[in-house]
């Protein structure tokens, strides 16, 4: 319907760029481009599962530059 309207010339001359920002979120509101993200927010995260590494020392480096020939 809103098409039809639009193709119409008197209301397209009518409609400023504003104007038409102003329908875009008419049509893309509806769009999730990150897909369904549902929050449980009574669980818990389980945090203690994650490994952290540690931290780098210089003999880790200097075998890092050994493997790339620099």
């Amino acid at each position: 319907m809103l098409q039809d309207i639009l193709g119409e010339p008197e209301w397209a001359g009518l409609l400023t760029p504003a104007d038409r920002r102003g329908l875009t979120p008419l049509f893309w509101s509806h769009v999730r481009p990150y897909g369904e993200v549902n929050l449980d927010m009574a669980a818990r995260l389980n945090l203690t599962a994650v490994s952290v590494p540690s931290p780098r020392t210089a003999s880790d480096e200097e075998r890092a530059g050994k493997r790339t020939g620099a």
